[in-house]
């Protein structure tokens, strides 16, 4: 169970990609309570991500270890870019999600729609470079020689 811990992560954050995606869709459209729903689940697999990568940094890492990235020249960099932007608007994305939960809990719309206006992009480039670091560490990653 530990080592498909990754692929699990990868595929909560394209879920979280797509369930943004759809509740964007949704509120350009004046569906209100479907955008409510859909991005509630979002929160929700978000939140079940974010335990399963405290978990393996925290739990698993610590017994088997780091998966280096062992590629070379500009796509080393253009992961790490990649990596340092992914975790940088992570931790930043946190405080906002829940924020702007908070302002449509409160039923404060137009701090809702002003704060998710940032809130939105982050997430979702958060959710897909999630996938895109996955599919780079764990399947065009060159073995260990």
């Amino acid at each position: 169970m530990d080592s498909n811990l990754p692929a699990i992560n990868a595929t909560l954050n394209g879920i979280a990609a797509v369930l943004i995606s759809l509740g964007l869709w949704q509120i350009k459209r004046g569906n209100k309570h479907a955008h409510a729903r859909t991005m509630i689940a979002a929160t929700c697999v978000s939140a079940a991500f974010l335990a399963g990568y405290l978990y393996y940094h925290f739990v698993v890492i610590p017994k088997l270890g780091h998966t280096p990235f062992r590629r070379e020249g500009a796509v080393k960099i253009a992961y790490y870019v990649m990596l340092i932007t992914h975790i940088g608007l992570a931790a930043l994305n946190l405080p906002m999600i829940l924020m702007t939960l908070y302002r449509a809990k409160r039923q404060q719309w137009e701090q809702h729609r002003r704060l998710a206006r940032w809130t939105w992009p982050i997430w979702f480039y958060v959710s897909v470079t999630g996938v895109l670091i996955y599919v780079a560490l764990y399947h065009a990653n060159p073995p260990a020689s």
